[in-house]
């Protein structure tokens, strides 16, 4: 667990302090440029830059290129993603269901997020001692709990039972070897971050691209909707809760549906309208950079010089959507044409289907960097959040129905109607497996529900025993991925997932 030990003790070491050793032995005066611990929170400018550091760890997992992307991980694992890229080995034993505890995707979502929680840890502890506003200050605190509560929100459902750790420390802290906590507590301390976060008067949108109440309130109902699941299995009053949150949010009226699709990655759209929270990311600045990944591999389609094929759909998966449903249509979700590079006017029929809700195209075609943002909770997820919670506390009500045929019309599709408690279950499962694709949410719902999608039979069966339209089986091991290697072997006290 040396990698976490090293984040949790030197990472705002890194970010904010220079030369907290120098000169010491030589000068008896004191240096006033020098920061540490002790001395650094003393202004609301620093309350602001701790926290600004918790936001960073929001983006490594994106980063991809010619050995694939963090991200990727969770969309191998529903057996509902394809890839041109034989040298990315990391995905190609997720996607195989061989995977093991040296991939490095795993590693990335551990140190990252891990990083966040330590600044975040810091963020909570110090800035109260801060004299400030005290609605900044409150602000401040509200996202920092919210951040921390989103890291292990994403921990635990990857990696089961794992340390948690809600104070800041040092290389003399006896949390440098932590014991991994059980389930449940993890959970709790998130509804507490949570329910913390939603009393300390965040704003109801953001559209700065900091953490909102929408976005808190968000994240509550899909965590209660968690809980009411798998592993923890809390009971039906969590999808109550699930139902009651996601109703505010609705209910706000603060958030709608774009119109066109087209709107999801349209740079000018980010943090407006549909989406409640994204990472971000700004071109020339700091660009984003899966764009490489979700073009063919060498074909000449971008302005862009590498192409790598990373990732695209399962055609199975695509062809199993209903009849007429627009998300299918060219250029919606996908694309399976485009022109070429060396000739715009001349098209290229590319034979898979390539992820065109996540497709920068002013980068593709003008710019060659991607402002655009990652998104992490949007509006129809709400609706497909309260639409499944509410059918499963109080039955197929108008409410309910209404919910999911927003997102239905979007797609113009007719409405559901008229159908029983579990037919409208699995109804809402399938839109939200078509509506959420390739926004790394897919696995989660699979792991949650124990179900996944047969895309050949057009039907839900077992997560354990199902298998991928190109092979292989899922296993009761793929309910969590491997604990990386390194964390294993230098913290004696984690013991490593079942199957790994």
């Amino acid at each position: 667990m040396k990698t976490t030990i090293n984040i949790f003790a030197k990472a705002l070491i890194f970010l904010f302090f220079i030369g907290i050793w120098s000169c010491n032995d030589f000068l008896d005066e004191t240096d006033k440029s020098n920061f540490t611990l002790e001395n650094y929170f003393t202004r609301p400018e620093h309350a602001t830059s701790v926290v600004n550091s918790i936001y960073e760890s929001l983006r490594p997992i994106t980063q991809s290129g010619f050995n694939g992307g963090p991200w990727m991980m969770l969309e191998f694992a529903t057996g509902l993603a394809d890839t041109e890229l034989g040298q990315a080995q990391n995905s190609l034993f997720v996607r195989s269901l061989i995977n093991n505890s040296d991939n490095a995707y795993g590693q990335t979502y551990w140190t990252t997020h891990y990083r966040g929680i330590a600044n975040a840890n810091l963020a909570i502890a110090k800035i109260p001692e801060i004299e400030m506003d005290n609605s900044t200050q409150n602000r401040l605190l509200g996202e920092a709990r919210f951040l921390r509560a989103y890291f292990y929100y994403t921990l635990v459902r990857i990696f089961g039972e794992i340390p948690l750790i809600t104070t800041p420390i040092d290389l003399s802290s006896p949390e440098m070897y932590p014991d991994p906590a059980p389930i449940a507590e993890i959970y709790a301390q998130i509804v507490e971050d949570l329910t913390t976060a939603e009393t300390l008067g965040l704003p109801f949108k953001e559209t700065t691209g900091r953490v909102s109440m929408g976005a808190v309130k968000s994240m509550l109902a899909s965590v209660y909707m968690t809980m009411a699941g798998h592993p923890l299995q809390a009971g039906s009053q969590y999808f109550q809760l699930a139902a009651e949150k996601s109703q505010e949010v609705i209910q706000a009226g603060e958030f709608g549906l774009f119109n066109s699709y087209g709107s999801l990655h349209t740079v000018e759209d980010k943090n407006q309208g549909e989406h409640i929270f994204m990472a971000q990311f700004a071109a020339f600045i700091m660009p984003s950079s899966w764009q490489v990944s979700i073009v063919p591999y060498n074909r000449g389609v971008s302005a862009y010089n590498d192409e790598t094929g990373g990732i695209f759909a399962n055609a199975d998966f695509v062809r199993s959507f209903e009849e007429g449903d627009k998300r299918a249509a060219e250029k919606e979700f996908f694309y399976t044409e485009y022109s070429m590079r060396s000739d715009r006017t001349t098209i290229m029929q590319l034979g898979d289907y390539y992820i065109y809700k996540l497709f920068d195209e002013e980068a593709q075609l003008e710019t060659t960097s991607s402002g655009l943002n990652w998104m992490i909770y949007r509006y129809a997820e709400v609706l497909l959040t309260y639409a499944e919670a509410a059918n499963e506390a109080f039955g197929p009500t108008a409410e309910a129905y209404e919910a999911v045929n927003q997102v239905r019309r979007r797609a113009e599709l007719p409405d559901l109607e008229g159908l029983s408690q579990e037919q409208l279950r699995e109804a809402i499962w399938k839109e939200r497996w078509v509506e959420l694709c390739y926004e790394n949410k897919t696995w989660y719902d699979m792991v949650r529900l124990r179900k996944a999608y047969n895309v050949l039979e057009n039907r839900f069966e077992d997560y354990v025993g199902h298998q991928f339209s190109y092979g292989p089986t899922v296993t009761e091991r793929e309910l969590l991925f491997p604990i990386p290697t390194a964390e294993v072997r230098n913290n004696s006290k984690l013991t490593q997932n079942p199957g790994y």
